[in-house]
């Protein structure tokens, strides 16, 4: 499983990068492996302001679907348009291709709060 030190996480198995005075939001390998294969990813809130656990779309495998929750507070500046024609990116590569939002955060500092990736890998039993 691969859980990447640099990134901040949540227990709703959602992955946190900053860049600048954004963050690049997407789910975790523990998620998309749980979830099994992503046939549609469903992300409608481009532009609007989501709060911090809020869920900001969805996620859809063979099998279920899954809310996607907000990690920080901040408006969604962009949605990854690369899932609408390759939704299994996120399996392949959920922390590169797979990414699902790009956030403009309210308050930079609020990503401290999030897990470190050793508090993730403990929650995940990795």
């Amino acid at each position: 499983m691969n859980i990447p030190q640099e990134l901040r996480y949540t227990k709703d198995h959602e992955w946190v990068r900053i860049e600048g005075n954004e963050a690049v939001v997407g789910i975790t390998d523990f998620a998309q492996g749980e979830l099994g294969d992503i046939v549609f990813v469903d992300i409608n809130t481009e532009g609007q302001h989501v709060a911090s656990e809020a869920v900001f779309g969805t996620v859809e495998a063979v099998k279920t679907v899954s809310d996607l929750f907000m990690p920080v507070n901040g408006t969604v500046a962009e949605v990854n348009p690369g899932l609408a024609d390759d939704p299994a990116a996120v399996n392949s590569d959920p922390y590169g291709k797979g990414w699902m939002v790009r956030v403009k955060l309210d308050d930079p500092a609020e990503v401290e709060q999030l897990l470190t990736a050793d508090q993730y890998k403990a929650l995940v039993g990795a």
